[in-house]
């Protein structure tokens, strides 16, 4: 009889590429990022390949730059919760996960929408808990920007702790009771017009890596969105905040952590490393490495040649020539790590900006991306992976041709669906037992 202990599962979410400097939109291979067709193509994929669920990012406003709307990103998108209700229609098993702002939006009337949701896909949406300080965001709401960012996690935490009491203020039988609520932040009372979907209420997702995101995800999130795609970092990250669940009450297997990435395949991992090195190319086109450059610096650099010397000036810390994006923390820091990188290496502005900038998470065949997938979460630096592809919407395609049967081989990916709610494709325990411990 066999004592080797069983492999650990891996977790398999798929990201809808568009509001990043991953996707490559001159490829002409791209697609649309608002026909629905381009929706379903990459849904009906992830549920081909088994996948856990479909993640939807968010945009509240254009963002600019130098005071015009950026022309290289996104322009429109539609709102992430009516595609979801959409794909429920066309998809069977497969999670549906919408990214919503906690600061600009009220719990009522979300957990409303995601409860709907929840019940119109049988117990497969989930919620991508986000936060705002950004005051150009906050324009386009009567709440405006007012938040501190020391406020964020504050609003979010009890937001979330409302739209749960809502959730569950109907009992397992389907009896409305009344809720009432009274915090800082809320005070609402009267009766949730939706009862409890097959599932309790939706699966909670969050992502943030400071201190008080990692809190914030340990109380209370059911899966961590996270940027750690290296095995050091994502050792440290998972153990970080994995230790934080035994103060909450909560056991290690109530929070999946994910982290998003990117792969490129080829037949051997030498004409893969080719094609990410022409991927890379095409992602940071010569008008995008001035575009990053300038995101950094907050100068008008459009006069430097993508192909010169790196600028001699310092960045101005306090410029609002990028508009919606998050600021590099030390734009200083940053400008002289990057001098350095280009000094060192006889690097030009573009070179510099493929080299600093993110790389394709996982590069090789399919024999090798499946082996170091599995390696990650056999060693604890991940549960699994939120794939963020580079084309819209067929570039999920070749993974799950070439590599989800690898992982099925190694016995570390699932063969079929066994449940129909989201929780139980990630294994979470039920919402219910919260309220009966209560």
């Amino acid at each position: 009889m066999s004592t080797r202990e069983p492999r650990k599962r891996i977790h398999l979410a798929a990201h809808f590429p568009g509001v990043n400097s991953t996707t490559v939109w001159a490829d002409p291979r791209s697609g649309s990022q608002i026909d629905f067709s381009s929706f379903e193509h990459l849904a009906r994929t992830a549920e081909r390949g088994l996948f856990d669920f479909f993640f939807l990012a968010e945009g509240l406003r254009l963002r600019e730059h130098a005071g015009r709307i950026h022309d290289l990103d996104v322009v429109g998108r539609p709102e992430s919760i009516t595609v979801l209700n959409a794909l429920a229609a066309v998809t069977d098993r497969l999670g549906l996960a919408a990214t919503v702002n906690a600061t600009f939006n009220e719990p009522y009337e979300l957990a409303r929408r995601l409860a709907s949701l929840d019940h119109l896909s049988a117990g497969r949406a989930a919620w991508n808990v986000v936060t705002s300080s950004d005051a150009f965001t906050g324009e386009n709401f009567r709440r405006g920007g007012y938040l501190d960012r020391a406020d964020r996690y504050t609003r979010a935490a009890e937001f979330l702790a409302t739209a749960r009491e809502l959730w569950d203020s109907w009992t397992p039988e389907g009896t409305p009771k009344p809720f009432a609520h009274s915090g800082p932040q809320f005070r609402i009372d009267g009766e949730f017009t939706v009862p409890r979907s097959p599932q309790g209420h939706p699966v909670v997702i969050q992502a943030g890596d400071s201190p008080e995101g990692r809190e914030f995800a340990a109380s209370g999130a059911d899966i961590v969105f996270t940027r750690h795609s290296t095995l050091e970092a994502g050792r440290e990250f998972y153990a970080d905040v994995k230790g934080r669940l035994a103060r909450h009450g909560r056991e290690p297997g109530d929070l999946k952590i994910m982290p998003g990435v990117t792969y490129v395949l080829g037949d051997t991992d030498a004409d893969a490393r080719e094609r990410a090195a022409e991927i890379r190319a095409q992602q940071v086109s010569p008008q995008n490495a001035i575009l990053a450059l300038e995101q950094i610096w907050g100068r008008d650099l459009s006069g430097h040649d993508p192909d010169g010397p790196l600028p001699d000036v310092d960045p101005d810390p306090d410029s609002t020539l990028v508009q919606g994006r998050v600021r590099v923390a030390d734009p200083v820091g940053t400008a002289r790590k990057w001098r350095a990188l280009s000094e060192a290496k006889g690097l030009s502005i573009r070179q510099t900006v493929i080299e600093a900038t993110g790389r394709q998470s996982f590069v090789g065949s399919p024999e090798t991306v499946a082996a170091a997938l599995e390696e990650f979460v056999a060693t604890d630096a991940a549960d699994g992976f939120i794939l963020v592809p580079h084309l819209t919407p067929g570039g999920l395609d070749d993974f799950v041709d070439r590599v989800v049967p690898l992982l099925q081989e190694r016995g570390v990916f699932r063969t079929e669906y066994t449940g129909t709610t989201l929780r139980s494709h990630l294994g979470l325990p039920s919402p219910y037992e919260r309220v009966e411990k209560a």
